[in-house]
Formats: structure tokens, C-alpha cells, sequence
């Protein structure tokens, strides 16, 4: 393990990858994944929690986190058993766990199969559309959008995409975020994305029962500028299902990233 200021790094090797990770501050284990978000998305939220030890991380395929097996799936399944090494191989669990996006998925994945490593999950905006009514028509659109970009059409496949989110941007924006000339390794992890990441997480399902029964403490967060938008949609589907309220966050989707200290100030709260 090297250390720059007071960011300590590592990799850890699991089964078919090996993981890039990131360590701060001391104190009690906060552990903020994503998918296919990597540890530099969460490096803001990251700095403000340090008075706790906080562990972040690129997913297996994605950045800085190679995989033995480039066709492989990642599946909520094994995202969170490679979490789950990690809890174990920094010896502070249980863990706190924020998981936004399909890293929320990770996380309720890690609640159902490893209860003993997490004492909280916090599942911000979860895409789990295997709860919703219209489950088929967003599968459908899911694989018309993938469709898409592994034909090449690259801002087609992002605009389709933001539909289906319902998430709304200006004119222009998606020519200007995916249209131009980008990084490989941005091109490499959107590929990833597409092609292995996407549609595992979107079919995955939660044993609400399980959830129900864990001592896991579960929480689900939503933006609150994400009102009508998908990820909206099946947070509050999940909540509900688990029996309780969904905990608003300042920002939509990506808060975390847009509104860090707001962000990490509510997290606090509900920690």
C-alpha cells in the first residue's frame, strides 16, 4: 500500500479481479460505492467524512480495477462480494455503506448475503426496475439503448438512455457531455457499462424478505430535485415495499457530485 497526503491506496485481489481502492481519515469504517461511478466520484463526500475511516473504490472492469475475464457480467452478486473482501481486508467492519446507483444495488446485495459486515445501508437512488409494473417495457427500452451503443452510436444511446431516466437536460448538453473526442479509459468504462454492467443491475431483484429480517439498518435516499425521474420512481417503490419513508438528499441523481457538502451534511443526519 502507497500513501500520497492523506489518501492511503491499495488493490486487493478477488476472485477474476483486482480491486483499486482508497482509504482516508480514521475512525469508524464508511465505505461509498458506486457502479460504474469509481472512487475519484466519490473523493469530495470522501475528504468531508474524514474524521470516520473511509474506504472508496473503482468496481471490478471499471478504471483502475482490471478484471481475468473482460466478457464477464458484473452482477450486483459479485460487487458485493468483492465489497464485502474489502470490509474483511481492512478489519473495521461492520461497515456504514452509502451505495448510490447501481453501487446501491452492491450494497443491498452485500445487506442480503453478508448482514454480519454492514450495519447500515444507505441506497441512494437504486435502479431497480424489477419492482416497478412497467418492469418489461423498461427492459425492453434497456436493451434498445445497449443495442445502440455497442453499435457505435454513442450520444443515440445517451439520449435513449436519458429518456428512460426521464432525466432532462438543456439542448445540446448530451452532443456536448458524449459527443466529441474523450479519454479511452472513459470510452473503455462506458463500453463496460453498457455491454456487462447495465442490465444486470437493472434485472436485479431484491429479496424484500430478507431485507426485512436483516439487522441491517436500511435507508433509502432520493434526490430531491429527482422527483418523476426513474431512479424516483424505484427508490420509493423499494421503500415502500420495505415498509418505511425514503430520506431526501439536496440534488438529483448525482448529488453527490454536484452538492458534496450538502450532500455529506445529510448523510451525517441519517447516519
Amino acid at each position: 500500500m502507497t500513501t500520497s497526503l492523506s489518501v492511503a491506496t491499495g488493490t486487493l485481489e478477488v476472485p477474476g479481479a483486482r480491486l483499486y481502492y482508497e482509504v482516508r481519515g480514521t475512525g469508524p469504517l464508511i465505505a461509498l460505492v458506486g457502479a460504474p461511478m469509481d472512487a475519484a466520484a466519490f473523493a469530495p463526500v470522501a475528504d468531508l467524512l474524514a474524521d470516520h475511516t473511509v474506504a472508496t473504490m473503482d468496481p471490478r472492469g471499471i478504471n483502475r480495477s482490471p478484471v481475468d475475464d473482460p466478457d464477464q457480467d458484473s452482477t450486483p452478486e459479485l460487487r458485493a462480494d468483492d465489497l464485502s473482501r474489502l470490509i474483511a481486508h481492512l478489519n473495521l467492519g461492520p461497515a456504514a455503506v452509502l451505495g448510490s446507483s447501481g453501487g446501491a444495488v452492491t450494497a443491498l446485495a452485500l445487506a442480503q448475503t453478508r448482514p454480519d459486515l454492514v450495519h447500515t445501508v444507505v441506497a441512494h437512488e437504486p435502479p431497480l426496475v424489477e419492482l416497478l409494473d412497467d418492469r418489461e417495457r423498461l427492459h425492453a427500452g434497456t436493451d434498445d439503448i445497449i443495442a445502440t451503443r455497442l453499435a457505435g452510436d454513442v450520444t443515440g444511446a445517451w439520449a435513449k438512455f436519458m429518456a428512460q431516466a426521464n432525466i432532462v437536460l438543456p439542448d445540446g448538453a448530451i452532443d456536448g457531455m458524449f459527443g466529441g473526442e474523450r479519454a479511452a479509459n472513459e470510452i473503455a468504462d462506458e463500453l463496460r457499462w453498457f455491454g456487462h454492467e447495465l442490465r444486470p443491475t437493472t434485472h436485479w431483484r431484491p429479496d424484500l424478505t430478507t431485507l426485512r429480517s436483516v439487522p441491517t439498518r436500511i435507508i433509502v435516499g432520493i434526490g430531491d430535485a429527482s422527483a418523476g425521474q426513474l431512479c424516483d420512481r424505484t427508490s420509493r417503490a423499494l421503500a415502500g415495499m420495505l415498509g418505511g419513508e425514503p430520506v431526501l438528499f439536496p440534488g438529483d441523481h448525482t448529488g453527490f457530485v454536484d452538492d458534496p457538502t450538502g450532500f455529506t451534511a445529510r448523510l451525517r443526519e441519517v447516519l
